[in-house]
């Protein structure tokens, strides 16, 4: 990884692609294995190996590992509370993050959903009495446990909503090659009609038409990664025109082979093309990665200009209100002026 610069470090940076049970620290993984008495070879040797996987189907299953460790209402609070700390240190003011419900009740039949959702939801509303970011949350469908569970999700997600949890939307993640997005319109349709913004996961391990499916059926307000649209250049024109964001997660992509590890990542491009992207660190623990050095990353390929742009493009593709926009460009000018301001004295 390049080093962090002073930009980049000063940049309010708004996360709408992480996963919380990705942001487990292994450590925390581990002490809840031992905790719970959970057998799992991702619990002993090297702390560092904790989460090593060669392709995107054993990721999945590590990322079920994580999930299986979280039995009780604190253990979710507990990796609230990391998450939060671990953003306010990385300069984000604002996220929308990922909860995976689903993947909760198929592992614990006995976990109250909602009581693990009010633990995130205290434990991340100290954080921000503390300084820390303003955090929504969207549900995950998970596209593996099929359309039926999908929709029992899609309710448990305008229940959340309801109770003012700050759960704003849904999500489709899991395996996009088995399962495409056609099968989940009615859970889409669904939370849509209830209010919920609407995001999905395509482009990544399946290719363009997954992207259309999710556009076009869904009616996604965003695509989870999305880079595969590369191989449609149709798709890039109408993703642009359109304005629909791209969430991409450039490590993530590499290592699950949604991106090639050598040559150009396609984020160049698709913002080439005008389609309007933003960047994520996707499962930052799995992939030893933070949203800092995902936007060094791409700093180094294409220059301070873009990296400010992807920033900007994040704050008007969130799911915040129009003020909380406002103030967040406002937030993102006063550091850019900051940052001018600290170059210009330096050479003067």
């Amino acid at each position: 990884m390049p080093s962090i610069s002073d930009l980049v470090r000063a940049l309010p940076k708004v996360q709408l692609h992480c996963h919380l049970e990705g942001s487990m620290q292994a450590a925390t993984f581990r002490r809840l294995a031992a905790q719970y008495g959970v057998e799992s070879v991702r619990a002993i040797g090297p702390l560092e190996a904790t989460y090593a996987f060669a392709d995107f189907g054993e990721f999945l299953l590590a990322f079920a590992e994580a999930c299986r460790v979280l039995r009780g209402p604190e253990d979710y609070a507990s990796i609230a509370r990391d998450y939060a700390r671990d953003a306010a240190t990385r300069n984000v003011p604002y996220a929308e993050v990922f909860i995976s419900p689903s993947v909760w009740s198929y592992f614990h039949r006995d976990l109250d959903v909602r009581e693990a959702v009010e633990a995130i939801r205290a434990a991340l509303e100290t954080e921000r009495a503390r300084g820390g970011p303003e955090v929504s949350l969207i549900c995950d469908l998970t596209r593996n446990f099929g359309p039926e569970r999908a929709m029992e999700t899609a309710r448990i997600a305008v229940q959340l909503a309801t109770a003012r949890l700050g759960v704003v939307g849904i999500g489709l993640g899991g395996d996009e090659t088995k399962y495409p997005p056609e099968l989940y319109a009615g859970a889409f349709a669904y939370a849509r009609a209830n209010g919920l913004h609407c995001v999905a996961h395509a482009g990544e391990a399946a290719g363009p038409e997954s992207v259309r499916g999710a556009i076009d059926v869904l009616l996604a307000e965003r695509i989870g990664h999305g880079v595969r649209a590369v191989e449609d250049p149709a798709l890039v024109t109408e993703l642009a025109a359109r304005r629909i964001p791209l969430e991409i997660c450039p490590t993530s992509n590499a290592l699950t082979g949604a991106a090639p590890r050598s040559g150009p990542h396609p984020i160049a491009e698709l913002d080439a093309a005008g389609v309007l992207c933003v960047l994520d660190a996707d499962d930052p623990t799995f992939f030893g990665t933070s949203v800092d050095e995902e936007y060094a990353l791409v700093e180094s390929w294409l220059g301070p200009e873009a990296v400010t742009r992807f920033a900007r493009n994040a704050i008007d593709a969130s799911f915040a209100h129009a003020e909380r926009k406002n103030a967040l460009h406002v937030l993102l000018d006063a550091a850019l002026a900051q940052q001018r301001a600290g170059g210009s004295a330096a050479t003067s």
